[in-house]
């Protein structure tokens, strides 16, 4: 599965914005910031983050998250600690929002609760004072509002999740249906030939003797029926072989002495379905090239490597310039989407360059 960890962004981004209020408060002097501690107490947050991200690029397991929370809550006090701004409080909020992806929302509701009583309590007199009261207020709206973030986080990751299961269905039930679709043409076609087949042969054997010519057309019907099933049998386990992406693209720029085709690389590792799309890409790639901007030049590249498949078109025409994007591709950019890909188009009176790129297909 590919599907990436949600909002990996928010936890250095607010170290970085506590890092800025830090210096800026060493800087002008407010209050007493120990600056070298708050930079190495921030970096190995950053640090953390990372290796967690690298190790655990969709779901930390409950033992692993569970440790690696303990050692955030005593970096965060610790970075507070040395912080004369007051805005290292605020990475406590990110202890209920990191919760909520490895044990849900249950308990990320507590453990928020329990960073607003130790708030509280830490701060003695607060209610006799207007501004502490403020600073608890905002504290307690930054809990909120990263419970929730990290749920529609959450939500957004297990829909993409589901979105990719129902392709995957989708396309499992399609290949059943090709190959339901093939099995009964063999049936149908190739059986009534064979059929035919051999009663035109019994019936040549029967008229051998005494009605030559009748016999003979017997066999030629024979033949000619057995060279029809021959190629409705070739038809079908075409339709079942595997796509081959460089014969089809060979093919399709035969012929074409304005087309020029590079390709390197191994299609194995790639999805039929990837490698179908990037065929599709190419053919409606050359098309616009020569339909809509006058090209005198294309160049056609495909690159397979371990990691992705890229393809890019470049023409020598006139651009696209203000018009809009057709049907052609429209279903280029959602055969690609499919297949787990991305489209950029870029253009200019200097000429068009497509680029369509497909992660490689990861065993799981």
């Amino acid at each position: 599965m590919s599907t990436s960890r949600p909002a990996p962004w928010v936890s250095p981004l607010m170290c970085a914005a506590v890092l800025v209020a830090g210096v800026c408060a060493a800087v002008f002097g407010l209050g007493v910031t120990r600056l070298p501690l708050l930079v190495g107490g921030l970096v190995v947050l950053v640090v953390v983050d990372l290796v967690e991200y690298r190790r655990y690029p969709v779901r930390t397991p409950k033992s692993v998250a569970a440790g690696l929370l303990v050692l955030r809550a005593g970096l965060y006090v610790a970075v507070a600690y040395v912080d004369g701004s007051g805005l290292a409080r605020l990475l406590l909020v990110l202890l209920p929002f990191t919760a909520y992806f490895a044990f849900g929302r249950n308990a990320a509701v507590w453990l928020a609760a329990v960073c607003l009583a130790v708030a509280v309590v830490s701060t003695p007199g607060w209610y006799a004072d207007v501004e502490r009261v403020s600073d608890l207020v905002m504290f307690t709206v930054g809990l909120v509002l990263a419970v929730a973030m990290a749920a529609v986080a959450v939500r957004e990751r297990d829909g993409r999740i589901r979105l990719q299961e129902s392709h995957r269905t989708v396309a499992e039930l399609s290949a059943a249906a090709e190959r339901a679709r093939v099995a009964r043409d063999l049936h149908d076609d190739l059986g009534h030939h064979l059929t035919a087949i051999v009663v035109l042969l019994e019936k040549a054997a029967a008229f051998h003797d005494r009605e030559p010519a009748t016999a003979k057309a017997a066999v030629l019907d024979a033949e000619r029926s057995a060279r029809r099933a021959l190629g409705e049998v070739r038809e079908s386990v075409r339709s079942l072989r595997s796509f081959h992406l460089l014969a089809a693209l060979d093919e399709l720029v035969a012929g074409q002495g304005d087309v020029t085709l590079t390709v390197s690389g191994s299609p194995n590792g790639h999805g039929t379905g990837a490698l179908h799309a990037l065929y599709r890409a190419a053919q409606e790639g050359i098309t616009n090239s020569r339909r809509h901007a006058a090209a005198t030049s294309i160049d056609v590249a495909v690159e397979l490597d371990a990691e992705q498949a890229r393809l890019t078109v470049a023409d020598d025409g006139r651009g696209m310039g203000a018009a809009t994007e057709g049907f052609g591709l429209l279903g280029m950019r959602e055969r690609v989407a499919l297949a787990g890909g991305r489209v950029e188009l870029a253009s200019s009176p200097a000429g068009t360059k497509l680029t369509v790129t497909i992660p490689a297909v990861r065993a799981l």
